[in-house]
């Protein structure tokens, strides 16, 4: 390295250091991508997964999996929500939730009914009255939809009637809303072609694999740059010019 500098000892241990830290980072979002894509692959066979009871799985839903169970209840027709920031539709729509019943059992199962498309003049389409009788549902048993930050606090607690509706839809907040606990998961019912209401199996992640994997690039890219900083900065010069 005739044309370099000797580096003081604090540079180069500063150098490797970052170097070692943003390939660690990047290697660890590597693995983030990896886990994502398999989680998404599960999902994708879990719809056609065999049936299995609810209650089996109801107060400790597997890690990481998404059962494809069958359960037995009634509505609780007067007491929907509406999901109003669903990604997939551009003419707006709301996504419907409704608290069931499962027997005498003290904690309701919220059911995503599936996403009721608007008409585009931004008004909320009429909601398909529910029967009040008790039915058979099945459907994956899945994470609530995720939640952020919502301006004004608890938007549920503000409103008096119902149908609800909110950006976010806090698990929190819809148990202390009907002042009773509820299931961990959400049960999303299968697709149905009688339905008016749109049923996508898709896995919302808050950071798909890609962009895992855009962030493993930047992390590399720091390591990288790191070690450029530190060639540019121990090179030797040539002699100025009078």
């Amino acid at each position: 390295m005739n044309g370099f500098r000797r580096p003081s000892w604090w540079a180069l241990l500063l150098t490797v250091a970052g170097a070692l830290l943003f390939t660690r980072l990047g290697i660890w979002q590597l693995h983030r991508a990896d886990f994502k894509e398999s989680l998404l692959r599960r999902y994708a066979a879990a719809v056609t997964a065999p049936l299995q009871d609810f209650a089996a799985v109801a107060a400790k839903p597997p890690a990481d999996s998404f059962p494809r169970v069958q359960v037995r209840g009634h509505y609780l027709v007067d007491r929907l929500y509406l999901l109003d920031n669903p990604r997939h539709d551009e003419r707006g729509g709301v996504e419907v939730f409704a608290p069931l019943q499962i027997g005498d059992q003290q904690h309701l199962l919220l059911v995503d009914l599936g996403f009721l498309p608007g008409n585009g003049n931004g008004k909320m389409p009429p909601l398909p009255p529910l029967s009040a009788e008790e039915v058979d549902l099945h459907g994956l048993y899945v994470p609530p939809p995720p939640t952020g930050f919502e301006m004004g606090g608890d938007a549920l607690a503000r409103q008096t009637r119902w149908p609800k509706d909110s950006i976010y839809l806090a698990p929190a907040q819809v148990s202390r809303d009907l002042g009773r606990p509820l299931y961990p998961r959400v049960l999303a019912l299968d697709a149905d072609a009688a339905s008016v209401y749109v049923r996508r199996h898709t896995l919302d992640l808050t950071m798909p694999p890609s962009r895992h994997r855009a962030y493993a690039f930047q992390w590399f890219s720091f390591a990288l740059a790191a070690v450029v900083i530190l060639l540019v900065l121990h090179r030797k010069r040539g002699p100025r010019r009078p």
